[in-house]
C-alpha cells in the first residue's frame, strides 16, 4: 500500500501530511466537453444559450469557480486550499461541442489539479442542468487534466 499516498501502512485512508513539502507556484488546467443536442445548439446566440433559468455559460462559469473553491469539502482527503485564481473559459468548437477549460492556481504545498478538474466538471453539470428542459440528449465526456505545473513534476497533455 506504500505506493498509494492516501493509504497508511495499515491500509486505512489517510490524509497526506504536506507539512514538509516546499511551497511552490502551482497551476492546473482541466477540460470537460459537453455535447448538446442540435435542438439546444440551435439556441446559441452571440456565444451564449439563454434559458428561463438564465444565461447557461455565464452561470456555468460561476458554478465552476464556486466548486473549485470547495473541492476540499467535496473530495475526501483533499486538502482545503485557498485558491489565488480560478478562470473558466467556455467555447463552442468547430464540431459544435461545448469546451470548458478551468485553470486554477495558488502558491502552496499541495494541490491544484483536483480543483481544476472539479471546476470543469461542475461547469459541465451546470450546463446539463440548465439545458435538460430542451433535451436530455446531452453527453458530458472527456473530463481530463490538460496541464499541471509545480510540485513534484509538471504534466502536459500532448494532443
Amino acid at each position: 500500500m506504500e505506493n498509494f499516498t492516501h493509504i497508511d501502512s495499515q491500509g486505512n485512508p489517510s490524509m497526506v501530511d504536506v507539512g514538509g513539502k516546499a511551497i511552490t507556484r502551482r497551476t492546473a488546467t482541466a477540460r470537460s466537453i459537453v455535447v448538446l443536442h442540435e435542438d439546444i445548439m440551435s439556441r446559441l446566440q452571440n456565444e451564449e444559450i439563454h434559458t428561463k433559468k438564465g444565461p447557461v455559460f455565464q452561470t456555468a462559469i460561476i458554478a465552476g469557480v464556486m466548486a473549485a473553491k470547495k473541492t476540499g469539502d467535496l473530495i475526501p482527503l483533499c486538502h482545503p486550499l485557498g485558491l489565488e485564481n480560478c478562470q473558466i473559459i467556455i467555447e463552442v468548437n468547430a464540431k459544435h461541442e461545448v469546451v470548458i477549460e478551468c485553470t486554477a492556481s495558488l502558491t502552496g504545498k499541495t494541490g491544484i489539479e483536483m480543483e481544476a478538474l472539479t471546476g470543469a466538471s461542475i461547469a459541465a453539470l451546470t450546463i446539463y442542468d440548465m439545458c435538460k428542459a430542451f433535451s436530455h440528449e446531452i453527453v458530458i465526456r472527456e473530463t481530463r487534466l490538460i496541464s499541471k505545473t509545480g510540485g513534484k513534476k509538471d504534466y502536459f497533455f500532448e494532443q
